[in-house]
């Protein structure tokens, strides 16, 4: 018998992709019950408890559902079935971060952001994104291992690539808060860190209908104040610029026009910008906006969409970049993409997807960026990222080929109880 490949193919046949009809006639004979084992004495399963929860395999989808228990609500199971949904709207505010640059008159806000560690944010976001591009990564992107299920194995976005994408920490005290911000305590901290008056702060939340604030407003009431101003006008701007720049690149919400003013807190003591891992936040957010973006009902797609376009640029450079000639390794590497919408459309990237074959990816894309940035070791943690009420799992252990090792059967994902999300993550691992 010749050995077999893994995946299950024998090394002296070439794998064939299965054809339409044939995927839908193992569909039916998954439904057929099978012949009663006549030696049930060898097969342990067959004495579980009658109460234990069994999964059937889902068309198109996984066999076994034990791991992806909710892909019958993914907009992959849809698509299989014959519904069909359109490429996904882009929060992407690349644009509105060049309507407040600081320039020298403004040094003194730039200092704090840039002892933030927040600093390259501001030159690396992308202005626009492949709407086509994107909804057919989102398609595979399934919550249960925070992973893109590809045709050759499991692939992520790590803490490593935040780090060499954005260049900003990925270490430090986790974002939490203690419960949601109502409006009235929106209005009172907008009046406390950024010195509005209370009629103020009430219309603006009045009119986002939530406590959030638009980027809009933060611009014009803030943009203005110069090195020249008071020493309280100042502070003021710094926290309202960093909110407004967290707002426009790592928490994007799919507002497209505001900001929650929860953020806000962050800044209260703006000596301490720095002590926070802005990039395991980011990713966390990331994870819960891609995974909220896989129900087929959903539209919209937020997060720092700049991150995940560098990602796939990174990784599949023959597929989608376009390198810019003029980057040099000491800068992030978003910056290395010439941004640009692909032709395509969602069907065809669908399909170019299909037939990606494993010699196509560039599994370690920062081999040039190691002397400028190392692996980190924390690159290499398992177990939840949190932001704010976000917690998502983490699992570097199952794309082990994105740092540079031959991939092993990962154990089972770490899935946090869906009621316990929204708690701290002290409590949560209390738990």
């Amino acid at each position: 018998m010749p050995p077999r490949t893994r995946g299950g193919y024998t090394s002296d046949a070439p794998r064939r992709r299965p054809t339409g009809s044939e995927r839908r006639r193992r569909v039916h004979l998954r439904e057929v019950d099978p012949a009663p084992d006549p030696d049930p004495v060898k097969h342990p399963q067959h004495d579980r408890d009658e109460t234990e929860e069994v999964f059937e395999g889902a068309p198109g989808g996984p066999i076994d559902r034990s791991i992806l228990r909710s892909f019958h609500k993914h907009v992959a199971a849809k698509i299989w079935l014959g519904e069909d949904r359109a490429p996904l709207k882009l929060v992407n505010h690349g644009a509105k971060l060049q309507l407040w640059e600081l320039d020298m008159e403004r040094s003194r806000i730039y200092e704090t952001v840039h002892r933030s560690g927040l600093a390259p944010l501001t030159s690396c976001s992308h202005r626009v994104a492949s709407r086509p591009m994107l909804s057919a990564f989102c398609e595979r992107w399934q919550p249960e291992t925070t992973t893109f299920h590809m045709p050759f194995g499991e692939m992520t976005i790590t803490l490593d690539d935040v780090a060499s994408i954005l260049h900003i920490p990925i270490t430090g005290s986790m974002i939490s808060f203690p419960q949601p911000l109502r409006v009235d305590d929106a209005n009172a901290l907008l009046v406390e860190l950024l010195g509005t008056t209370d009629v103020e702060a009430s219309r603006e939340t009045e009119q986002c209908r939530s406590p959030s604030v638009r980027l809009l407003w933060l611009r014009d009431h803030f943009s203005t104040i110069t090195d020249a101003s008071s020493d309280d006008d100042i502070m003021f701007a710094t926290r309202a610029f960093l909110l407004h720049l967290v707002g426009c690149t790592l928490f994007a919400d799919k507002s497209a026009t505001s900001v929650a003013v929860v953020y806000l807190e962050l800044f209260r003591d703006l000596s301490m910008v720095g002590s926070y891992a802005w990039g395991a936040a980011c990713l966390a957010y990331l994870y819960r906006q891609l995974t909220t973006a896989t129900r087929f009902e959903v539209r919209q797609l937020g997060g720092y969409l700049t991150l995940l376009l560098a990602w796939i640029y990174e990784h599949f450079p023959e597929m989608f970049s376009s390198p810019d000639m003029s980057y040099t390794e000491s800068r992030p590497r978003a910056l290395r993409w010439r941004p640009h919408v692909i032709p395509d459309s969602l069907q065809s990237v669908r399909e170019r997807l299909d037939r990606l074959q494993i010699s196509e990816v560039c599994w370690e894309p920062y081999v040039d960026h190691r002397a400028e940035h190392p692996l980190p070791d924390i690159a290499w943690y398992s177990g939840c990222l949190k932001c704010g009420q976000a917690v998502e799992p983490y699992h570097p252990e199952r794309v082990l080929r994105q740092f540079g090792y031959i991939q092993t059967i990962p154990p089972q994902p770490f899935t946090p109880p869906r009621p316990d999300r929204s708690i701290l993550l002290e409590q949560y691992w209390e738990r």
